[in-house]
């Protein structure tokens, strides 16, 4: 061979292995530079986080499994780049913030075999996905997430005991060590790494025809990914709930049936040492598909006075309450006189849970619908999921004929593909029709809202109306759920309790139902608590009694232009600051513990501001009822010092002065 033919072979050759090597660690570095995500392709393909000096997640194992084929299994790496990007964009149904900017900077990975992965890095955290490129439909069998945690990691563990869920969990505060093999949760979860401080909160988003991952532990620190089977058969469970509750009797050997040309659901790991992070950050939103509506002018967020939570126990009246018109029309005149939006008609209005076409005869809907309009109040209509989707386009065009504004769709309780498809067919449908949906007995939200924000609200969230049936709903549980689960989406909670009990004199009743912790506790959720269809679940009879208080929860609105976390720490106090328009509004919850809370106001505008503040009575330790009203005229120069009571909280509205 000639000399120089070999020597530029060679050259080639030790060329094609520096490539090689190189593409073996490949490193991308978030826009603030304090976050470094390595990926490492060998026999496997890996991940790695460090931030604040320190390896946050040390290795994370990821693949697919597609027409029983492993993807990732000696994976051949044939392209990479890396790409920047900075967009603007405006949320319909804003909970957060009105304006989001999506910058981040994300590694792209082509491999042969068609697929390859996206990683982004955010200043805030980071997320991955796949993506194939296949021919025609593809079944995916399984996809892989292994992850390592360092040790002395734990969590707040929302155990599930099966798939078919709705996600209606206690957050388990265990070392993840300790975790059981075999034991799993829901998602979103949280992390944390005490030493430091550290918080990793995972969870996913623009989850299309495709189930909801669940998070396994294999033992000894590690957790696993697992999904749902595609459900190919189900048979009503046996007794009084058949109308609602399935029996899965068949499922296939694979998690989804899909095009095989298409991207995969992000995985997401927001990281912080700053528990406001996790009040603040909206990656969800960012990582998910934009508006696919070409008119959003219709939807309408709001306020609901609610009934079921109450049993339309209300009372002081010259007709008998229940499921009647008289009663539904008490309700509308209160929602009108507060200037509440709408008037939920829950489980009981139909003429059974499943002939959901026709109503109760005690119950003129139509009727109802009328006299709201005239009032200047919308109806929302229950129904079960199970006969809706039998029968979605006769309901829904029946309910749009009434003139309702929307459904709260109940008890889908599974989060398989099948399940997930329906989620968006329900949101599509609705939209046509100008229906507004309520997701309730529901998975959590990840991204379909971005898409359809007629979708505006979701339950997935053990709330207020356990207060009904259990002592689960404390304090402590309340100041955990704005850095979980609330950081995921909108939570129908369902707050507004009026009978206010502290933790021993607390008494479980369904039909009078009250809340653990402090009037002012409830008061704050409607600052603190994040929702576009926002519930006001007692009785109007209470709320009329203690019309102060009423009066000023009706002024709060529930969207916001801008979002400002004042003091955080999971499970035990939470104070965010938000603004509509001209108006900042400020909410405050603690746990069983009593506590001072010191809110610089720095975030407001030039100017002052008069503030009508809500909070705990000197005597709300004992009698959780007790509150004070004050008026106060601030500035950003000023700090608001507030005494909370034990299970208490404080809301405040400042308006500007002219």
């Amino acid at each position: 061979m000639n000399k120089i033919v070999k020597n530029v072979l060679t050259l080639l050759f030790c060329a094609g292995l520096l490539q090689l090597a190189s593409a073996r660690e490949l490193k991308i570095t978030s826009q603030d530079s304090h976050t470094v995500l390595s990926v490492y392709i060998d026999e496997h393909i890996s991940w790695s986080v460090e931030k604040y000096d320190r390896l946050i997640l040390p290795k994370v194992t990821i693949d697919m499994t597609v027409n029983g084929k492993q993807l990732a299994g000696a994976a051949r790496l044939e392209s990479h780049k890396q790409v920047e990007n900075s967009e603007a964009f405006e949320v319909i149904v804003p909970l957060k913030n009105r304006q989001l900017t999506n910058q981040y900077k994300e590694l792209q990975l082509a491999f042969k075999g068609g697929f390859g992965l996206h990683f982004r890095v955010y200043n805030e955290g980071v997320a991955y996905r796949f993506y194939t490129s296949l021919k025609g439909d593809v079944e995916v069998n399984d996809e892989v997430m292994d992850i390592v945690f360092p040790d002395g990691s734990a969590s707040f563990f929302p155990k599930e005991v099966s798939t078919y869920s709705h996600y209606e969990r206690n957050y388990l505060q265990l070392p993840v060590d300790s975790i059981p093999a075999g034991d799993f949760c829901s998602l979103p979860v949280l992390f944390n790494q005490d030493n430091d401080g550290i918080r990793v909160l995972f969870s996913e988003a623009n989850v299309y025809d495709y189930p909801n991952m669940f998070l396994e532990s294999a033992g000894n620190g590690h957790m696993g990914s697992m999904f749902p089977k595609a459900v190919k058969e189900t048979m009503p469970e046996a007794g009084a709930r058949a109308d609602r509750n399935v029996i899965i009797t068949q499922e296939y050997d694979y998690i989804a049936k899909t095009n095989g040309k298409r991207t995969f659901p992000w995985r997401l790991f927001v990281i912080t040492n700053d528990d406001k992070t996790l009040l603040e950050q909206d990656m969800v939103m960012k990582l998910s598909d934009p508006l696919r509506l070409t008119d959003t002018q219709w939807i309408k967020p709001g306020k609901v006075a609610w009934d079921w939570w109450n049993d339309n126990n209300i009372y002081g009246v010259d007709f008998e309450s229940g499921l009647n018109t008289e009663t539904y029309k008490y309700f509308i005149d209160f929602a009108s006189s507060y200037g509440i939006e709408y008037v939920i008609l829950d489980e009981g209005w139909t003429k059974s849970t499943t002939e959901i076409l026709d109503f109760n005869p005690a119950m003129n809907v139509k009727e109802l619908i009328r006299y709201g309009e005239e009032k200047g109040v919308g109806i929302i209509l229950w129904c079960l999921w199970k006969p809706l989707d039998e029968n979605m386009q006769e309901i829904l065009d029946t309910y749009a004929a009434w003139g309702a504004k929307g459904i709260k769709v109940d008890f889908m309780q599974r989060a398989d593909q099948y399940m997930v498809n329906s989620y968006e067919q329900i949101a599509r449908e609705c939209a046509r029709r100008k229906l507004l949906v309520d997701y309730h007995g529901s998975y959590k939200p990840s991204g379909l809202r971005r898409a359809y924000p007629n979708v505006i609200s979701y339950e997935g969230v053990k709330g207020n109306e356990n207060n009904k049936w259990s002592e689960d709903i404390t304090p402590e549980h309340n100041t955990i759920l704005p850095f979980i689960r609330m950081a995921v989406g909108p939570m129908d909670y369902t707050p507004g309790a009026m009978l206010n009990m502290q933790k021993e004199n607390f008494n479980i009743s369904f039909s009078r139902p009250m809340s653990m912790g402090t009037r002012c506790h409830q008061m704050a959720m409607y600052v603190v608590f994040e929702s576009g269809l926002q519930m006001m679940a007692d009785n109007p009879s209470n709320y009329y009694k203690e019309a102060e208080c009423t009066g000023f929860i009706a002024k709060i609105p529930s969207v916001w232009d801008k979002t400002v976390a004042l003091e955080a720490s999971v499970g035990e106090y939470v104070a965010i600051a938000r603004q509509n328009g001209v108006n900042w509004y400020i909410g405050g919850m603690t746990n069983q513990d009593e506590r001072i809370m010191e809110l610089n106001l720095s975030f407001l505008p030039e100017g002052t501001y008069e503030m009508l503040l809500f909070k705990d009575g000197v005597n709300a330790n004992r009698y959780a009822q007790d509150y004070k009203v004050q008026t106060i005229r601030v500035s950003k120069k000023d700090k608001l010092t507030v005494k909370l009571a034990k299970g208490g909280g404080f809301a405040a509205i400042l308006n500007p002065t002219k």
